[in-house]
């Protein structure tokens, strides 16, 4: 057992040297991006919110994307997002140029959101996901932190297997249960890292394992076949150059957005993508389900208005819906603000990780290096 110890203990200590520069940026850009919806959200308050007149009619869907294009004639509408409150905006995203959001009423333009509050986030972002590699250069970025992701998931659950005292009894596990004070040195850093990690890593192998869901194509076909399910396609497997879409979207966009309406009564958002072409895809929020991230996709044909496909979040099976729920427990939103805050709290306690983790190694090569100096002086 000593020697399978010394083992975990050395593959531990060389993986955290490794990688561990990556992981201090996917943990301190995790913590940063964990209230990262709710601070856009209150950035953007004021233009939000719209004043909803006494039984007033809300302008049609073609008004509130001309509004929009009027606002930003050189901009391309990619989706339109509509809340089922009546003080909400609603939101046209632009592509690249941003965002405005529209009065539904009187088709105002209220503002175009927090610019730099966004800018900030895509810059954690891309350094979280990518290591900020941009271009040709991206898929290199998401494959090391993938592989970082799955180091830092070993490295959680050695962790917890060095920790472990070799005798379960309470005074070999009280001193490490806690910071001490008066501690300083390799005695801080061992503590630090030991409670640390202690609290911190069972939360922080919820975060890799959905985040090497979320990395790899094989995980994700895994969560399917343990469900008992048919893994999809990859989204690129027949994938065919598509012809160029119009910039304009059909001329029936009104009728088609009463039909998603329609189609599920209790919804909360509906957002379409645009622009519309052959199809319009429908994501719809139905607040039925007790995932809060649960949505439905419609797709109706663009020319007729009739139902193409009617995937209700209810009717997914069960993998798809596993996966669902993966992708926001890893940001800690399934739980929310809760969650976001445990998350944020773990990926915080993970920075410290590297750093103790980094001093104690640096700690234990320098005494090497002394007790070589002195054996050949001796």
């Amino acid at each position: 057992m000593r020697s399978i110890r010394n083992v975990i203990f050395w593959t531990h200590l060389v993986c955290g040297l490794t990688a561990g520069i990556i992981i201090l940026i996917m943990c301190v850009t995790g913590a940063l991006l964990a209230f990262e919806k709710d601070t856009i959200a209150f950035a953007e308050r004021d233009n939000r919110v719209v004043d909803a007149p006494y039984e007033a009619q809300t302008k049609p869907v073609s008004a509130i994307i001309g509004a929009a294009k009027q606002f930003r004639p050189d901009s391309k509408p990619s989706s339109l997002l509509i809340t089922n409150d009546p003080t909400a905006a609603v939101m046209v995203a632009l592509g690249r140029e941003g965002q405005v959001f529209v009065d539904p009423y009187t088709g105002e333009i209220k503002g175009e959101g927090a610019g730099g509050v966004r800018s900030f986030f895509r810059t954690m972002t891309d350094l979280h996901r990518y290591i900020a590699m941009s271009g040709d250069g991206r898929p290199v970025g998401r494959a090391i932190t993938g592989a970082g992701n799955l180091v830092f998931l070993f490295l959680a659950i050695s962790g917890l297997y060095i920790w472990m005292p070799r005798r379960l009894e309470w005074r070999s596990v009280r001193p490490v249960l806690w910071f001490r004070a008066g501690t300083s040195g390799k005695a801080r850093d061992f503590n630090w890292h030991n409670t640390i990690g202690f609290w911190c890593s069972a939360v922080l192998v919820v975060l890799t394992l959905t985040a090497t869901v979320i990395s790899y194509q094989w995980a994700s076909n895994l969560v399917y076949t343990l469900t008992g399910n048919q893994p999809p396609p990859p989204a690129n497997a027949n994938a065919t150059q598509a012809p160029a879409q119009p910039a304009e979207t059909t001329a029936n966009i009104d009728s088609l957005w009463d039909t998603a309406r329609s189609q599920s009564p209790t919804w909360k958002t509906i957002s379409l993508r645009l622009p519309v072409a052959k199809d319009a895809v429908f994501t719809i929020d139905e607040g039925t389900s007790w995932n809060i991230f649960g949505r439905s996709t419609l797709t109706l044909d663009a020319a007729s208005g009739t139902v193409a496909k009617w995937e209700p979040y209810s009717g997914q099976n069960s993998g798809r819906q596993l996966r669902s729920w993966m992708r926001f427990t890893h940001t800690g939103e399934t739980g929310g603000p809760i969650g976001q805050f445990i998350a944020l709290v773990a990926c915080l306690g993970g920075a410290f990780l590297v750093y103790t983790g980094f001093a104690l190694a640096l700690r234990r090569f320098g005494n090497w290096r002394k007790r070589k100096r002195n054996a050949v002086v001796v």
